[in-house]
């Protein structure tokens, strides 16, 4: 993925402002900066997470130790299912970060908060669309 191209300096305190232009230079760099940080650390536990199942492909005769065993694989097979689905939509934030769509809002166009950015940086939807779609979940779960 090519998308290591610097957008703007920033220093290593920077925080968006309110008063600053939404999704400017600096604030989509400190945007890539946090996906390609959380990136890399998805990546390294991911890779961890194989190297871990590799070891654990041993049988194990004792049929307590072997339950145990296909518990923790399990554990270890849905931290990476989670690693992998987070990567991929970190990716595609970063390719909205790229294409000038990241920030705004994919049902409304509105801008999505920032605070609700630095919490959640794939987030999609603002606050107001995301209340609605889990509104909406939720009376079809009920």
């Amino acid at each position: 993925m090519v998308l290591d191209e610097k957008i703007a300096d920033i220093s290593e305190d920077y925080l968006p402002a309110k008063d600053e232009e939404f999704m400017g230079a600096k604030m989509r760099e400190f945007f890539r900066q946090k996906l390609l940080g959380w990136r890399k650390e998805l990546t390294q536990e991911y890779t961890q997470a194989v190297l871990t199942l590799q070891d654990q492909t041993h049988n194990e005769s004792d049929p307590n130790d072997r339950a145990t065993s296909e518990v923790d694989m399990r554990m270890t097979m849905r931290a990476m299912d989670r690693a992998r689905k987070l990567i991929n939509k970190i990716d595609e934030a970063l390719l909205r970060i790229k294409n000038g769509t990241y920030g705004y809002c994919e049902q409304t166009d509105d801008p999505i908060e920032v605070a609700r950015l630095e919490a959640r940086p794939v987030a999609t939807l603002c606050f107001k669309a995301q209340e609605a779609l889990e509104r909406i979940e939720k009376v079809h779960r009920d």
